[in-house]
């Protein structure tokens, strides 16, 4: 994970850009991060059930005891759609361990007295992003995946609630929403996306139709703007 990191903080201004036409805009170069360490590992945690922790690199978003890192990692969709934003605007912050711990104190996810969890929620979290990353958050409600998509700028990703079974597009689905990506580029046709939860080809820089799109979308989301400091879009 932190060799991406490095890797996306080495792309020149050639390679980490936006493409923009009237109908369609793609962010090249948004670096990809899985909710748990390793990309490769995703599928054989959410098919065969294994255990996260037997993946050696289990450690590198910072969590120090494993059944934390098992608690947290499968709930983190969020937040490692945030990361990947703020590795590609270049916005510092510390691994994703202690960013959960700031979230927690922000009201961004809360611990549920059965042992649950809600979370992410949008409006703290909107709160919190702009205020300790200068990063502006507008919350999508009750809009479907084309209007989400049309938010998409040169200074703008969105994430979007979609169900988990979007990992496997071709299947049936059974639900909507309980699950976020991250939206970074359309076409007049459908959009591309980062699933923290995706199995290949549906994983990094993934596009799908918007029909398809659809099926999963819970119509609510929250584009992602980086403000200057003069309170602009940078």
């Amino acid at each position: 994970m932190q060799a991406l990191r490095e890797q996306a903080a080495e792309l020149g201004s050639g390679q980490r850009r936006a493409l923009a036409h009237e109908r369609e805009i793609r962010h090249f170069g948004v670096p990809y991060y899985s909710q748990w360490a390793s990309p490769e590992w995703v599928e054989r945690i959410v098919e065969d059930d294994i255990d996260p922790c037997d993946d050696p690199a289990w450690r590198a978003s910072g969590f120090a005891q494993p059944d934390e890192y098992r608690f947290w990692a499968k709930r983190l969709c969020g937040l490692t759609c945030f990361e990947s934003a703020l590795d590609y605007w270049g916005i510092e912050h510390a691994p994703r361990a202690a960013m959960l711990q700031d979230a927690l104190r922000h009201g961004v996810y809360r611990i549920r007295e059965d042992g649950g969890v809600d979370g992410l929620i949008y409006h703290p979290f909107a709160a919190w992003a702009e205020a300790a990353y200068g990063v502006r958050v507008e919350v999508m409600t009750d809009e479907d995946i084309q209007a989400s998509a049309a938010r998409l700028a040169a200074d703008t990703l969105a994430i979007v609630s979609v169900s988990p079974e979007i990992r496997y597009p071709e299947r049936a689905n059974a639900s909507q929403g309980g699950h976020l990506i991250l939206l970074h580029g359309r076409s007049e046709g459908g959009v591309w996306f980062h699933n923290p939860s995706g199995v290949a080809p549906y994983q990094a820089d993934a596009w799908l139709p918007y029909d398809t799109m659809a099926r999963f979308h819970a119509r609510r989301g929250m584009a992602l703007t980086r403000v200057t400091e003069d309170g602009l879009a940078d």
